[in-house]
């Protein structure tokens, strides 16, 4: 299991993925679960992937692999949108390949979080379905999470909005990690993180958060301080309550 979430908000957009996968308590490791394409001044597009490994690999090795040839590729489709059908297309495309495989009891199924900016239009933001279809995140649901997101949702939920700042986001999502890890063994360090300022038309280098990483650990302790002393801050339930 992993956990991404992925934000596309008024200043720009925010992605934040985990980097362990799992096959049983006896095997666990660290994958990149995001990974970014792009030209300078021109695009940036980026893929989050959850779901079974060998699937969203083979997909992600194509869409690479297609990026140098003349068929439609991430780099030369016209739209945010066509990008999105290219990834949905092209996760049909393996999961067909692979169906053979489907029976026998291995779920081959992966999702991917895809957004980004292309010159001459809005940052963008989708949900790719491992069925290949896929719906855009708007100003009323500006976030989308794949993977085991419902440890992190209420915090998203409660704390996020469209009007956020990217720095305020990014909290918003580290603190959503920090609750998903602490429920959910399959979840872990290290995360990778992109922020992306609207029409900058660059392609950040990103950042790994480390075990340890000073700045996640003094969010992380803070919040459940804060948390604790907030708890004790509440009003005294009644003796109605208590009876």
């Amino acid at each position: 299991m992993t956990y991404c979430v992925a934000m596309n908000l008024c200043e720009g957009l925010v992605f934040v993925s985990d980097s362990r996968t799992n096959a049983g308590v006896d095997h666990i490791a660290t994958f990149r679960k995001l990974y970014v394409f792009g030209t300078p001044g021109e695009r940036l597009v980026v893929l989050q992937t959850a779901g079974n490994l060998a699937t969203s690999q083979a997909v992600v090795s194509l869409l690479r692999q297609r990026l140098h040839s003349e068929q439609a590729n991430l780099l030369s489709v016209p739209t945010l949108f066509d990008v999105a059908r290219l990834v949905g297309e092209t996760l049909r495309e393996v999961s067909e390949h692979d169906a053979s495989a489907a029976g026998s009891g291995i779920d081959l199924s992966c999702s991917f979080l895809v957004g980004g900016q292309i010159a001459g239009e809005a940052p963008g933001l989708y949900n790719v379905y491992p069925q290949g279809n896929f719906i855009g995140a708007t100003p009323d649901t500006p976030y989308f999470q794949i993977g085991e997101s419902k440890y992190g949702k209420p915090i998203l939920d409660r704390a996020l909005r469209y009007e956020s700042s990217l720095e305020q986001a990014l909290r918003c999502a580290l603190i959503s990690f920090d609750s998903t890890i602490r429920s959910n063994l399959s979840v872990g360090m290290p995360l990778d993180l992109l922020v992306y300022r609207k029409d900058s038309l660059q392609v950040p280098t990103g950042y790994r958060v480390a075990e340890g990483d000073p700045y996640f650990e003094g969010v992380r302790q803070q919040w459940c301080s804060g948390l604790r002393a907030l708890l004790m801050e509440l009003p005294s339930a009644p003796e109605s309550y208590l009876s």
